[in-house]
């Protein structure tokens, strides 16, 4: 395993947990990059090929992680006086109404809470391709698509996993004066101005620089997990902790398998699709934003910085503060309480001591910070408060990794470091 990077002083212990875990578990390739108050201080990348197979320029698919770029661009409408979080989907898109969804508010859909966490249709994944969503082919499946449940009427917050992204792209492209779809936002106004990789639909060049994503299998994470860890075991979790959260999660697991729902994308299984090159080019915002760390990195240093970095200001004053407003705790399916606000960002609030124990291992080691994650590890997200951009980009997706607790662990020393540096700084100040 090569390990290369740097950390700025008084970041090293982040640089040296790194280096440990990347040797300790099983990584393939990863990337983890940290920005705090502006500047760049951690930028570490591994790869088991080396630095010709992987590097930290290499692109990733962060999965989930990417519903917090699509936030980013809701959040710059909203900024430019073009749409509300409260205002009807309906408002900007008429046909959407169909099949009694005229009542359901941008707000809704953004905090997972529109009843269309699957369709009754597959998407066909070329689809997905921008000329194709910009002639309606994606919008059209979901204009006759009728909601599961109404939240007024005792709905759950239920994960929108694929079909949120496919939604706002469609709400976006509509709202925005040109015609644009999230995608092409993003390299306009976001990733291009701020040279950094970030990507909702790649171009074939981007292609070459993508590296694909590798399942780790329950039988080997169950394996790993019973071997000691004095005898080298690579895996977080013990059996212990993974019979516990199959216990949590199984009841989610077949009620989703309960609605019949066919796939979201024709002629695929489960993780089929991730590394095809058709999807990699289409656009799904919340699945297939391929991205590397430092990329992520610097779009969160933006975000905890109030909407700019680098004499550019990305959102607005207005638009950063409604992104952030009017957080709502509810249980997201059966597994814990969400805190997702109306701009679809979730916030990680500290607990207490009643909070419950999953809850608790969810936030613990994040707290303050906003944002979301990805399936099997990816995180994207930012502490306001401390000024902290972070991002972590791994190629292994460890499937009983339900807290992405491997990234989480940088988070608690990121977050240790730069409380430590507050205190010098303040210090220095003093004398």
């Amino acid at each position: 395993m090569l390990v290369d990077g740097t950390a700025t002083p008084g970041f090293e212990p982040v640089k040296r947990l790194f280096e440990q875990e990347m040797h300790r578990l099983a990584e393939q390739n990863a990337q983890l990059c940290v920005y705090h108050r502006g500047e760049k201080v951690v930028d570490m990348w591994a790869s088991e090929g080396g630095s010709s197979v992987f590097s930290g320029d290499s692109l990733v698919n962060v999965f989930s992680s990417g519903k917090s770029l699509e936030a980013i661009a809701v959040a710059s409408l909203v900024g430019k006086g073009l749409l509300g979080y409260d205002d009807r989907i309906t408002d900007h898109w008429p046909e959407f109404a169909a099949n009694g969804k005229e009542g359901l508010t941008v707000a809704d859909l953004m905090r997972h809470e529109a009843g269309l966490a699957s369709f009754d249709t597959s998407l066909d994944m070329k689809d997905m391709f921008t000329a194709n969503i910009k002639q309606n082919a994606v919008g059209r499946v979901i204009e006759q698509q009728v909601p599961s449940y109404d939240m007024a009427v005792g709905g759950k917050r239920e994960y929108h996993a694929l079909t949120r992204g496919w939604i706002v792209n469609e709400l976006f492209r509509r709202v925005d004066p040109t015609g644009r779809t999230i995608g092409e936002y993003l390299r306009e106004e976001v990733s291009g101005p701020l040279n950094a990789d970030v990507v909702v639909g790649v171009n074939q060049q981007e292609m070459e620089r993508v590296s694909p994503v590798r399942s780790l299998g329950f039988g080997y994470q169950l394996i790993q997990g019973l071997i000691p860890r004095f005898l080298g075991r690579r895996i977080v979790h013990n059996i212990f902790q993974i019979s516990r959260r199959l216990v949590r999660v199984l009841p989610g697991v077949f009620k989703a398998r309960k609605t019949g729902a066919p796939p979201p994308i024709a002629g695929t299984t489960m993780l089929g699709y991730f590394n095809e090159a058709d999807f990699a080019m289409g656009e799904t915002p919340s699945a297939n934003a391929n991205c590397s760390a430092r990329g992520l990195a610097k779009l969160a240093a933006m975000l905890a910085a109030g909407g700019a970095i680098e004499g550019r200001q990305i959102l607005t004053a207005e638009a950063w503060r409604a992104l952030h407003e009017k957080p709502v705790e509810a249980p997201l399916g059966s597994l814990l309480n969400t805190r997702f606000t109306q701009g679809g960002v979730d916030w990680f609030k500290p607990c207490t001591p009643d909070s419950p124990r999953i809850e608790r291992e969810f936030n613990e080691g994040r707290e303050g910070f906003y944002g979301w994650m990805g399936f099997g590890g990816s995180i994207f997200q930012w502490h306001p408060e401390l000024d902290i951009g972070f991002a972590f980009v791994p190629t292994s997706l460890h499937v009983l990794d339900f807290l992405n607790e491997r990234g989480k662990r940088y988070q608690a020393e990121v977050l240790a470091c730069a409380v430590r540096s507050g205190a010098a700084s303040n210090l220095h100040h003093l004398n």
